[in-house]
């Protein structure tokens, strides 16, 4: 095979390279545009009563979010209960016990297709498993569909940060005497806490924005989130669907973009803190 000249290749790769900063500069620049615009439309909705008050019909005044912030707190912090522990006993078994048994790779291989899944099918199947059998819309069936979301990402992340710990960490407490599960808890977690905690962020970060399962399982409520089990939970992301989408006023269309604000400053707060913890790890 000829071989191609000195010339031709460093003007491939200075193209490549050209390609590929352009590519991040447009990037970048979609990314400060996005901010700029929800930042600069959001802060006009901005006011204490906003803050404080509950989300309220067109034409009463001194609307606000805080019946959705604590909806969408208590939806999420649901999530988190439901998925994190179980995603990090999984993450233990494939990283621990499963040694590369069939069933370990099917578990592999399922959490990898989940971690692709569309969320609206996801908030779709816990409308069929839930909503439907007991005739209610709710914050916890809301909770679910965000766990099973957040569920591969954790359980994904915990196998990756065990993977990491050398071997003769393991044999040495195995050889101490201390059981199998206790070694893991006590000394494994120990080791990789930074990596996991990132990991527990990142998930949250990931359901943060989701919309369409909330849709199918909470819906939306202008009342406080006191039926968090029984009835319809207000929650940020349906809020600025609804004020945005479903609304012709221009007021409810400020409302909705300081919701936006609100919901963009609390991921970019999470995926701060998410960089801040793996770069402390790193060193």
């Amino acid at each position: 095979m000829k071989k191609r000249g000195l010339f031709l290749r460093k003007a491939l790769n200075n193209a490549t390279a050209a390609c590929a900063f352009l590519a991040t500069c447009a990037g970048v620049v979609f990314l400060f545009w996005i901010l700029y615009t929800v930042i600069s439309m959001g802060v006009t909705g901005l006011s204490w009563s906003f803050l404080i008050e509950p989300t309220k019909p067109y034409g009463i005044p001194d609307g606000g979010i805080a019946n959705a912030v604590i909806g969408t707190f208590l939806i999420t912090m649901g999530a988190v209960a439901i998925a994190v522990p179980t995603g990090m006993l999984g993450g233990i078994y494939l990283a621990e016990f499963s040694n590369k048994s069939r069933l370990g790779k099917t578990i592999r291989f399922s959490a990898n297709v989940m971690m692709g899944m569309p969320s609206i099918l996801v908030g779709l199947f816990v409308y069929t498993l839930i909503v439907i059998p007991t005739g209610k819309f709710s914050g916890f069936a809301g909770s679910i569909a965000l766990a099973i979301i957040m569920f591969p990402v954790v359980l994904r992340t915990t196998e990756d940060m065990l993977s990491m710990v050398p071997n003769t960490l393991r044999e040495s407490a195995l050889a101490l005497g201390i059981p199998r599960w206790k070694a893991t808890l006590a000394l494994l977690f120990r080791e990789v806490r930074s990596g996991l905690v990132t990991g527990v962020l990142l998930a949250v970060a990931r359901v943060s924005g989701e919309t369409a399962p909330l849709l199918f399982t909470a819906l939306w409520s202008d009342s406080w989130p006191a039926g968090y089990f029984t009835q319809p939970t207000a929650n940020l992301t349906v809020t600025i669907n609804e004020y945005a989408t479903n609304s012709p006023y221009d007021e409810m269309h400020i409302r909705a973009w300081g919701a936006a604000l609100l919901v963009t400053a609390a991921i970019l707060v999470l995926n701060i803190c998410c960089r801040t913890i793996f770069r402390e790890k790193k060193s």
